[in-house]
């Protein structure tokens, strides 16, 4: 009796254990493939030429000829300032001008009468020096009164105001009636040359001097470079470098560049933002990973490796440039090598799990749509284990 109830006893307390399969883990094949490093920058547009217009001489405004935000011609009348008052300026020049022409000439006439009759001494050396200097005097007066005739001329014309460009016109920040002049703080309005337009990058002094390192020679085809736009689309044309500003700013340390983009239609304007995407540099035959199979541990660098036996091994690599949602792998991996993309958190080193393998590009969806140039951080996760134990130096994020 004793024995059996000891029997029973024992396997009342006996459990069922059961024994964990390898963990499932996502892994991607290192790759081997041509990098086209590229770097994106945020940018302002700009006219190519923009010409503030200002009234040159003092009126009243009586006419706005233009239609703002539309496309002008140079040479275009934009505003019309009373001529009235200059008009009346510019007839008196004339008289003045007319009045010192008979002047002059009632001297010449003078002249030529006493020449004469001085080289026969039958007038003084000082009526001919008295004719002399009065013809002088008389042909001085004329030539300052036909240049007022001139300055009255311009005057007048400068009540037309015209756009010295061909552009679009900006809106008009003076009213018909407003009394405007040389003296007037605020312009008139501003015209734009929009095509090509220029696009105003902000670049670091490093990305200045390694630009120049690597500017194509002379000869060879320039740098194309790409316009992404607010809503996310490229522009249909390429850009091409135009020119750097002459000094680095020193409140931020950058420099800026100029771009110029084709702008047929006219669709771009200044004051837009956008982002500027060129290729800075190629390698060929690059091993790249993605960048969430790459763990950061104080300043390295790990991956987990699956083997051919389906064991886990973390190793150090030596990471190089970061492009869209991949980064080159210099120091430590092979073309072929399979690495954790996904579950990267639940592995340890020397344990085995079970490995779905899936492709570069699906094991990088997570970070599709991220700009080429501004690459995601690598994977911050709880850190890989050798042994169940951490391995040295991980620190959490």
């Amino acid at each position: 009796m004793v024995i059996v109830l000891l029997g029973t006893l024992t396997a009342g307390c006996k459990k069922e254990v059961k024994v964990a399969g390898p963990t499932d883990v996502e892994v991607a094949e290192v790759a081997k493939q041509d990098v086209q490093v590229a770097k994106e920058w945020v940018g302002s547009m700009d006219g190519s030429v923009n010409a503030v217009i200002r009234a040159q001489v003092q009126g009243y405004l009586t006419k706005q000829v233009y239609t703002e935000g539309q496309l002008v011609k140079q040479g275009q009348t934009l505003f019309q300032i009373d001529p009235r008052t200059f008009q009346a300026a510019l007839d008196q020049a004339k008289g003045d001008v007319a009045q010192k022409k008979a002047r002059w000439d009632q001297t010449q006439a003078n002249l030529a009468r006493i020449k004469p009759l001085a080289e026969q001494n039958a007038v003084s050396k000082k009526d001919l020096d008295d004719a002399i200097g009065n013809e002088a005097s008389a042909h001085s007066a004329y030539d300052s009164s036909k240049a007022a005739l001139d300055k009255a001329q311009l005057d007048l014309g400068f009540t037309r105001i015209t756009s010295p460009i061909t552009g679009i016109a900006g809106m008009a920040k003076a009213q018909i009636g407003n009394l405007v002049g040389p003296g007037t703080v605020e312009e008139l309005t501003t015209v734009s040359n929009v095509d090509p337009i220029k696009v105003w990058v902000p670049i670091s002094e490093q990305e200045f001097l390694t630009a120049q390192a690597s500017k194509p020679a002379a000869g060879q085809p320039k740098r194309k470079i790409e316009l992404i736009l607010s809503d996310g689309s490229v522009y249909p044309k390429t850009g091409e470098f135009a020119f750097a500003d002459r000094q680095v700013d020193p409140s931020t340390g950058t420099l800026k560049v100029a771009i110029l983009f084709p702008n047929p239609g006219n669709v771009l304007r200044p004051g837009q933002y956008a982002k500027v995407r060129a290729v800075m540099e190629s390698i060929p035959g690059a091993v790249v990973v993605p960048q969430r199979a790459l763990n950061e541990i104080q300043g390295n660098f790990q991956v987990a490796v699956v083997g051919p036996d389906n064991k886990v091994a973390i190793r150090t690599v030596k990471p190089g440039v970061k492009t869209g949602s991949i980064i080159v792998i210099t120091e430590g991996l092979q073309p072929g090598e399979r690495v954790v993309v996904e579950g990267l958190q639940k592995v340890k080193d020397g344990m085995t799990v079970n490995a779905k393998l899936v492709t570069m590009e699906s094991s990088t969806a997570a970070q599709e749509g991220q700009p080429a140039g501004q690459p995601a951080e690598p994977a911050r996760q709880p850190a890989p284990t050798s042994s169940g134990k951490p391995v040295a130096g991980y620190e959490q994020r």
